[in-house]
């Protein structure tokens, strides 16, 4: 049913339809809360730091933490004591996507900043604390989708290498927004052609059906066989991967009735099997290196010119697709008649 969105797996699977959308977004209380805490860390610094890959290391962000640590000793000083003390410089320090501040009470806070194609998306927030300077960090909250593991992460990475646990989790949500922002991109591009997806949560398995092909099929009739539709499978090796690694696609053929006035059981369908599907091995190599806006363009674009063609004549295509400088997606499309 249109505009309806139910889930096919419990936690697992959803199914959307249109562009209604399922929305698993964190506590908007803390969302809100940490993200005003972050606004108020950023304007009192004194300072902000762009860094570059080797800039950012494990002493960098001891150096952080001895900050963090030295504010707090500070402001549990008497009130006296507390005038002879020297404020700490409030820098905040900027990595890529991430954003890292020290926030009150021995905290350090990290913003990710996620994007698509030159756009920005969503802020995600991650705050560590520890006790004391020698006592290992953990996570105190955050705002990471709860189907994201930030825990298991946290157990595996964070008191053996904090920066590659941050480094980890901002990989996490960039990949994640990544894929989310693919399909709603395709959903919006070609939702008359789409009849069924179906994703998981993380969007790392994908899942949906071309079944719009009343105009290929007046195309073919040259061709003795039309089609009812194409289905596209993804599956990503892993959550930090932003194209998938097992692809399958599927040309379905139209059962073909029989013609010729006597009963075939078998061709009448009421026994044996439908004709098998064709598999579009070229449309599943394009999915491996492009975004799935493009290779859903390229599945499209492939039908007319190799199903066209299966009689020697038909179409051919050219194909022209880029990021169009971080502006988004631009492609361009141009057919051509063979004989």
């Amino acid at each position: 049913m249109a505009g309806t969105s139910w889930t096919r797996l419990p936690l697992l699977f959803y199914k959307t339809k249109g562009r209604s959308e399922v929305c698993w977004d964190s506590d908007k209380i803390i969302y809100e809360r940490l993200q005003k805490e972050f606004e108020a860390a950023r304007a009192s610094q004194t300072e902000e730091i762009c860094l570059d890959g080797e800039q950012w290391n494990d002493g960098l962000l001891a150096t952080i933490r001895e900050r963090v640590h030295m504010e707090a000793d500070r402001k549990s000083m008497p009130a006296d004591a507390d005038i002879l003390a020297c404020p700490q410089e409030k820098i905040t320090y900027r990595i890529g996507n991430k954003v890292i501040c020290c926030l009150e009470g021995a905290r350090i806070g990290i913003q990710y900043e996620t994007s698509f194609a030159g756009e920005p998306c969503e802020f995600y927030h991650c705050v560590l604390e520890s006790k004391s300077f020698l006592e290992k960090m953990t996570v105190l909250e955050h705002t990471v989708p709860f189907f994201l593991p930030i825990r298991e992460t946290e157990s595996d990475l964070l008191s053996s290498n904090a920066m590659k646990f941050i480094d980890h989790v901002g990989d996490l949500l960039q990949a994640y927004v990544d894929r989310r922002e693919q399909v709603r991109l395709i959903k919006e591009l070609y939702g008359n052609q789409i009849g069924e997806l179906y994703h998981s949560l993380p969007y790392h398995m994908i899942e949906f059906v071309l079944d719009d092909f009343d105009c290929y099929n007046r195309i073919f009739h040259r061709v003795n066989q039309y089609y009812s539709k194409v289905t596209v499978s993804l599956r990503y090796a892993d959550l930090i991967s932003v194209l998938p690694t097992r692809i399958t696609v599927l040309a379905w053929p139209m059962f073909k009735k029989n013609t010729t006035g006597t009963l075939n059981r078998k061709e009448d369908g009421i026994s044996g099997s439908h004709p098998a599907p064709v598999r579009l091995s070229y449309a599943e190599d394009a999915l491996r290196t492009m975004s799935l806006p493009e290779g859903e363009n390229y599945i499209t674009v492939w039908l007319w010119r190799v199903l066209g063609n299966d009689n020697g004549g038909g179409w051919c295509c050219k194909v022209s697709s880029r990021d169009n400088d971080g502006g988004g997606f631009y492609i361009m499309v141009v057919m051509e008649g063979v004989e």
